[in-house]
């Protein structure tokens, strides 16, 4: 009986061994195996106020999590202000690599937006529009689904005479939209696809 008894207990704590191994296992799992989703697409522009996963492979001790400081620039280990806004992430992972090579032999880096909140993450669309609002951007996103997504035109509203204020180096740039021909046409050739920053501007009819 006092055998039998005994063999319980080992078998038991064999089992509790077991499972402390598998815990410990897991939290010695390396930090660097922890990437979070993207967030954005890959021609995302940075600004003011994202939070970025900068991670550095094969250097857990260089990956770190951080915002985008209001002055547009970034500090991780061994990377002191270094602009972030305006690039998109394969652009700024680049340029970390550039400095880390300094310190790391051929460095690898990855640039993750896991919360986008600037800016640069909107479309806007002001106007004749039934809703006007800022729109999160998502990719493949085009004119079509902006104005579909605020209610439509408004009943006075100028489709035609439309336009879309984009940035562009530095720059910003008019395009000439005609919402009347793809709402009413079903012209899909005039459809274009928006970018992050976009503004979309519906006039009213003239009288």
């Amino acid at each position: 009986m006092i055998k039998r008894v005994l063999w319980c207990a080992m078998v038991a704590l064999a089992v509790q061994l077991a499972g402390y191994g598998s815990a410990i296992a897991v939290a010695a799992a390396p930090a660097e195996m922890a990437v979070a989703p993207p967030a954005v697409g890959s021609d995302y522009r940075i600004g003011p106020g994202d939070t970025l996963q900068i991670y550095v492979w094969r250097n857990p001790e260089l990956t770190s999590t951080i915002p985008v400081r209001p002055d547009g620039k970034i500090s991780t280990p061994l990377v002191e202000d270094m602009i972030a806004v305006g690039k998109n992430p394969s652009q700024l992972a680049r340029d970390v690599e550039k400095i880390l090579s300094e310190y790391v032999k051929a460095p690898r880096v990855n640039v993750i937006v896991t919360n986008p909140v600037s800016y640069f993450s909107q479309v806007k669309i002001i106007g004749q529009v039934q809703h006007p609002q800022a729109l999160p951007y998502r990719e493949g996103m085009t004119v079509l689904d902006a104005v579909l997504s605020v209610g439509g035109l408004a009943p006075f509203a100028a489709g035609n005479r439309s336009r879309l204020m984009r940035m562009e180096n530095g720059k910003q740039k008019e395009i000439r939209l005609k919402l009347d021909k793809i709402l009413d046409g079903g012209d899909m050739a005039l459809n274009i696809p928006l970018q992050p920053g976009d503004v979309l501007l519906v006039p009213e009819s003239r009288f």
